[in-house]
């Protein structure tokens, strides 16, 4: 499973970060990463990081927003630095893992954590 922390009310300009650890029954995770939904939007992916590092950000979270990860720890974390009021979503983490006995890896959802930045 997977669990977020980390969401919050903060005023434009903060920071907030987020994490997400995968628990139980992990092998090996493939892509880890963070979709957000804002109210009356579609879901959008605003950043994901491979196994091996690589990153991909939505453009309008580009230089402000940072993913890394923690393979010893199965932990995601987005560092999100000046925030603005149009980065108020709810915010959910996932992950590609495969699990001990299988062959393929399967996507795992959090349980979404609410960011809402104040003007």
């Amino acid at each position: 499973q997977l669990q977020a922390f980390g969401g919050g009310l903060v005023q434009a300009g903060g920071s907030l970060r987020l994490s997400c650890e995968a628990s139980g029954s992990v092998f090996s995770i493939n892509v880890m990463g963070w979709y957000r939904q804002a109210p009356g939007k579609q879901r959008e992916l605003a950043s994901n990081i491979t196994s091996v590092g690589s990153t991909n950000y939505v453009n309008s979270v580009k230089g402000r927003f940072t993913i890394s990860r923690d393979n010893a720890k199965n932990t995601v974390y987005l560092q999100m630095n000046s925030l603005k009021p149009e980065d108020t979503a709810v915010y959910y983490c996932y992950a590609l893992i495969r699990q001990y006995g299988g062959r393929v890896y399967f996507t795992h959802w959090g349980q979404g954590t609410q960011v809402t930045v104040s003007s």
